[in-house]
């Protein structure tokens, strides 16, 4: 566990060689990655998105491919295509841009509806269907997206079956004077650009099977459980968790457990992560959207009412 935990802290050191200020935002998307999940950046522009995931993949020795989206990318565009070849007289599978470890979808809300569908099958399974023909995808895998939460001028609102299908949500917000002289004195001399591989897709991989091993009682499934039926039950909700927010929080819960170096989860893993698994989750209703209500003010309250489970739980399997 020592070993795998400590690629996990190379890789988050790495990364704040070029993202500075950072931290926390770093340890998530790292974890998130731990999890077998794909994370959603959502900020306004020119606070190092892009940046961020080039970063990790420069820091995990992994295949690495970028899609801009666009309004004329197509899904053949991601997930490939089949041409006729006419010495062999039959039809070649040409693998798309997600045939990689790591992709960055830049822009995600840039692109169509059909073309953010394309993402569906290979977010959920780590396979692709071309012509009837299944292709499955290299692992480790991770979607990485971007969009500006600022834009709205020629984008295309991500379809909540998407939003589920991202393990996390993260802002990276405005740095700090401090942390804004460095950022640029670190563009100035170039750093960002000279990151090493401090780990490989087998670190990753070893990484992710541990994380799977990490223990999660009952005690803390069943307050997982809780949290996702009270925001169901929430009257400014008009969607709420789905049984797929619930797995990822316990999954990213093991992870940042095993980071934190134990072997099982704690109810202060759950309440510390929910906000940035969960309120991504959340459709208001209109009338909440109208008094400008937030999804991570909603589930705070939510936090705050539904019972934590007591220290009497035990921690060993």
């Amino acid at each position: 566990m020592g070993r795998e935990v400590d690629i996990l802290q190379r890789v988050v050191n790495n990364i704040e060689l070029a993202i500075v200020g950072k931290r926390w935002q770093v340890e998530l998307i790292v974890l998130c990655m731990a999890s077998s999940g794909h994370v959603l950046i959502e900020d306004v522009p020119g606070v190092g998105k892009t940046s961020l995931v080039q970063a990790l993949a420069k820091s995990v020795g992994c295949g690495f491919r970028r899609i801009q989206f666009t309004s004329d990318t197509l899904p053949s565009d991601v997930t490939g295509f089949s041409v006729y070849n006419p010495k062999t007289n039959d039809f070649e599978f040409r693998p798309g841009a997600v045939f990689s470890n790591f992709v960055l979808a830049d822009e995600i809300n840039r692109t169509t509806s059909k073309t953010q569908a394309s993402l569906l099958e290979v977010m959920e399974e780590g396979q692709v269907t071309v012509d009837s023909g299944t292709y499955r995808l290299q692992q480790p895998f991770m979607v990485l997206a971007t969009q500006n939460s600022a834009e709205f001028v020629g984008t295309y609102p991500l379809p909540e079956a998407e939003v589920d299908r991202f393990l996390i949500r993260v802002s990276l917000g405005y740095p700090g004077k401090s942390d804004e002289v460095k950022v640029i004195e670190t563009n100035l001399q170039g750093r960002s650009k000279d990151l090493k591989p401090v780990a490989d897709a087998d670190d990753v991989l070893r990484i992710c099977q541990a994380v799977s091993e990490v223990y999660v009682d009952e005690k803390i499934e069943r307050y997982i459980v809780s949290i996702s039926e009270a925001t169901r039950a929430n009257p400014d909700v008009m969607l709420g968790v789905s049984p797929r927010g619930s797995i990822a929080l316990a999954k990213m819960c093991r992870a940042y457990a095993f980071y934190s170096g134990r072997e099982f989860v704690i109810p202060d893993d759950v309440k510390l992560l929910a906000p940035y698994v969960l309120a991504h989750r959340l459709v208001l209703t209109h009338e909440a959207q109208v008094n400008q209500k937030k999804p991570q003010e909603i589930l705070a309250g939510i936090l705050k009412t539904v019972p934590v489970p007591g220290p009497e739980y035990r921690a060993d399997a």
